[in-house]
């Protein structure tokens, strides 16, 4: 296996062209496989894909047509000392985010103590003011996080975005590890991979566990007694981008699947129509944004929700996951102040380190910005998917002066961080392996019975030769993660 010429910390190889010890194993079977076989597999592992409909809608695409997640079949391995270090990390941020959020709706503790500016939340249309004064079931706000994660060395690992709202991929996971186990299982065999396959089962099993307590909305009855709870989907329809993901967990959890027009508030409870009447739900697992969950409560002309929904919320009849409001979690401005907040609410020094972050709201820093814009990433506080965001060493000079433009007309609507020397792993090509930038989102589960990470997540990478942008909507691919075993 020939070395990589590469300035960026690679995973697999050393600069002297050695193995790492994660990958050790590895590259002992890779190298003694015949490659014409492994282009078939290559081949194989599309038709796969295809033929299951792991695809996605591209928002804003002419042909609104639904394209293929392209998969690359070289894993990318943690080993199990790293994937340690990474729990811990995650684990106080996403205990630090919660207790942010309660903080955020009740007190405001942070603010008064003058480690977060009021001017974060005021005009912030994340910030939820139907959320002052309540507090979820089980005190639980961030149900499902993603935590995109960056490695820019041996030890070096950052957070590049907190995904608190509704984080999507995990199906990808999934599949990937499915379709490696399909293809290679002899690799699974030589090597001593985490499983992951069980996430649906403990997704299921967490949401549950953050069922409300027995409510009878003053009718003497209430959802007690000892009986499962119920746990539905609720997905904004087939033309979602991500509609394949929110059919496939629903399915994969044996929870059911529905729209906002299979549900209705009876009787004080939010209830799904079955064919033998209407049937209440305990917990609702939305993947519908904040604005269109209550036309009562929110935008007066979604269809895509559910009318009174969040009547019941706040009586204590349902649980939402994850819950209203937590989109400010997500804000990028917000994630600037994030070392603060892990260290407010946990007494601790962050484990994991932020992306240096200039707010484009603070003179000083816009100033800054648009000085050495050539060399920085600016992004949108709200945006999301790669889009409405500028790399700066790979833009022309119209698109960086159509941006300058854009940040002084509007700057408190734009962060900006350094280009970032993310690490590569190597991925399968015509004429070998080659490597490629990644990053790496890992998926949390939170209930009142504790923080649980699943071993690996979704690793994302920029297919492109050079290019730093991982999304699937921006060309990017996605590859299984393997976290190894003791």
């Amino acid at each position: 296996m020939s070395a990589a010429s590469v300035t960026n910390f690679d995973e697999m190889l050393n600069q002297d062209g050695s193995v790492r010890p994660a990958y050790a194993d590895f590259c002992e079977w890779y190298d003694s496989q015949d490659k014409t076989w492994l282009r078939r597999q290559d081949a194989e592992a599309e038709r796969f894909f295809r033929r299951i409909g792991i695809t996605f809608n591209v928002y804003g695409d002419d042909a609104a047509e639904e394209r293929l997640i392209p998969f690359d079949m070289i894993p990318r391995i943690i080993t199990a000392r790293e994937w340690r270090k990474l729990t811990r990390g995650i684990e106080q941020r996403v205990r630090a985010l919660n207790a942010f959020l309660q903080d955020l709706y009740h007190r405001q503790e942070i603010i008064r103590s003058g480690r977060l500016p009021i001017d974060a939340l005021r005009h912030n249309e994340a910030f939820l003011t139907q959320m002052i004064g309540f507090t979820p079931p089980g005190g639980v706000y961030t149900h499902i996080v993603g935590i995109d994660l960056v490695r820019t060395g041996p030890d070096e690992f950052m957070v590049l975005e907190d995904n608190a709202r509704t984080p999507s991929g995990v199906s990808y996971m999934l599949e990937n590890r499915e379709t490696m186990m399909a293809m290679f299982p002899e690799l699974f065999t030589k090597i001593p991979v985490r499983p992951v396959s069980d996430y649906p089962r403990r997704l299921a099993r967490s949401l549950r566990a953050c069922a409300p307590p027995a409510y009878d909305g003053g009718k003497g009855g209430g959802n007690g007694g000892g009986r499962r709870p119920v746990v539905a989907v609720l997905t904004p329809g087939i033309y979602n981008s991500a509609y394949f993901e929110h059919a496939f967990l629903a399915d994969q959890m044996g929870a059911e699947l529905v729209e906002g027009s299979d549900l209705r508030v009876v009787d004080g409870r939010v209830a799904m129509r079955t064919t033998t009447g209407y049937k209440a739900v305990d917990v609702i697992y939305r993947r519908v944004d904040d604005d269109y969950l209550d036309p009562l409560s929110f935008n007066p002309n979604s269809v895509l929700g559910v009318a009174g929904i969040m009547d019941v919320y706040r009586a204590g009849g349902i649980t939402i996951a994850n819950a209203p409001g937590t989109g400010i979690a997500d804000d990028k401005a917000i994630y600037s102040y994030m070392p603060e907040i892990v260290e407010f609410y946990t007494g601790e020094k962050p484990i994991l380190s932020n992306v240096p972050t200039w707010r484009c709201s603070e003179a000083d820093a816009l100033a800054y910005v648009l000085d050495n814009l050539a060399d920085l990433v600016v992004k949108e506080v709200h945006g999301s998917g790669g889009y409405g965001m500028l790399i700066g060493p790979t833009s022309s000079k119209k698109e960086l002066a159509d941006f300058e433009a854009k940040l002084r007309a509007k700057p408190d609507n734009y962060i900006a961080q350094p280009t970032l020397s993310l690490s590569t792993v190597p991925i399968f090509t015509k004429e070998g392996l080659a490597p490629r930038h990644v990053d790496l989102r890992p998926f949390v589960l939170v209930s009142p019975d504790g923080i649980d990470i699943t071993p690996g997540g979704l690793t994302r990478v920029a297919l492109k030769k050079g290019s730093l942008v991982v999304n699937s909507s921006q060309g990017g691919g996605t590859k299984d993660s393997w976290v190894l075993d003791e």
